[in-house]
């Protein structure tokens, strides 16, 4: 069965955006969350426009080849622009927006989802054709893993304290313990894979 996973860039203090994050304003002021994106010299696999290190590159591309479908919160598919109404963050794999109110437009490989994180991901694993559900906003992860949701947590974490923004985590009911599976440091970034234990 496939599995569900966050992977996000965050700073050491655990933000996923700058302050002042937004529409038009993208996710704030980051520090430099996403530098690493582009430091490199090797070219995504997956990804046009990215050039990577080669610790970055092998990893990265191995996290986004398992996505089938994203699922986004609202919060973050707005900070985003709403990927341009029709688009989606990953070049290949639909979109579910997360959402409690109507989206301004929903279109191409987009849909809406209202109900809640398990028929989010229930539609996502439907639509991925046997692979990854991968999870973006902290509101979101946070709902999924409260639901029992998410296999694994991805956090490209970059050498930065941003003091605010938007955290990865949001307060949850009891501890969740989780299991180191891999460490790749690289220029920029250290890229850290846990399992969630059930």
């Amino acid at each position: 069965m496939s599995k569900v996973f966050s992977a996000l860039s965050v700073s050491v203090d655990g933000y996923i955006t700058g302050r002042d994050p937004g529409q038009g304003r993208g996710l704030g002021d980051g520090g430099g969350l996403f530098d690493w994106y582009f430091d490199g010299d090797v070219p995504s696999q997956v990804f046009d426009n990215f050039t990577l290190s080669e610790p970055s590159a092998r990893f990265f591309d191995a996290v986004a080849g398992r996505v089938g479908a994203s699922i986004v919160g609202r919060n973050t598919y707005e900070d985003s622009d709403r990927f341009g109404d029709d688009g989606a963050p990953h070049p290949t794999a639909p979109l579910f927006v997360l959402s409690h109110r109507p989206a301004p437009r929903i279109a191409g490989r987009q849909r809406l989802i209202t109900t809640g994180p398990a028929d989010a991901v229930a539609a996502a694993r439907e639509a991925a054709g046997g692979k990854d559900i991968a999870l973006m906003g902290g509101v979101l992860v946070t709902e999924a893993l409260r639901a029992g949701l998410v296999d694994e947590l991805i956090l490209h974490q970059v050498p930065v304290l941003l003091g605010s923004g938007r955290p990865y985590f949001h307060e949850l009911p009891e501890h969740i313990r989780l299991s180191l599976l891999e460490v790749v440091p690289a220029p920029g970034v250290t890229h850290l894979r846990y399992e969630v234990v059930r």
